[in-house]
């Protein structure tokens, strides 16, 4: 009934859209979405090399393209959205004090994210991924959770940081 009077509320009044992540304390946070998201923009940048090989594109392949590069636009800004909602909501001045690159790394991570959405570059796509593994190994260590690195089984076939969750 609640939800019903506020639907009829908000047809008149037109209330805003909001989203939060962690302004109530979940304690729930992992950078493995921002890892993952920096290997799809790797993933869409091969995608899109591979179709710059090709002398023309027809319309399906322009289409795919438009689509990649919308693609690794929108996961350039889920590597921004979780590494900030990391950096504001959980670290706090004892993660400052052990790691003290953390405001370093967080900002250059937003600096080298603008640089790989800007461009179709795979250099500047690999430099964010070890700049993301660093800061998921910094998280991983400030809660003492041992960490180990892997090639992930996919494309593109990159090194992550994992927690070892076997070892605690």
């Amino acid at each position: 009934m609640l939800h019903s009077l506020l639907n009829k509320i908000d047809k008149v009044a037109n209330f805003g859209s909001v989203s939060a992540h962690c302004d109530i304390p979940c304690k729930i946070y992992d950078p493995i979405t921002a890892q993952i998201s920096v290997l799809t923009m790797i993933r869409m940048v091969d995608l899109l090399e591979e179709l710059n090989e090709k002398e023309t594109l027809n319309f399906n392949q322009q289409a795919q393209f438009s689509r990649l590069v919308a693609q690794k636009e929108e996961h350039g800004n889920k590597v921004k959205e979780e590494i900030r909602i990391i950096w504001g909501d959980y670290i706090k001045q004892p993660q400052l004090d052990q790691f003290p690159e953390l405001h370093e790394l967080t900002h250059s991570i937003m600096l080298q994210t603008s640089k790989a959405k800007q461009n179709i570059d795979k250099d500047a796509t690999l430099e964010l991924l070890n700049k993301v593994n660093r800061f998921a190994d910094i998280f991983w260590q400030s809660k003492g959770v041992a960490t180990y690195s892997a090639t992930c089984p996919y494309p593109p076939a990159q090194t992550l940081i994992y927690p070892d969750l076997k070892a605690n």
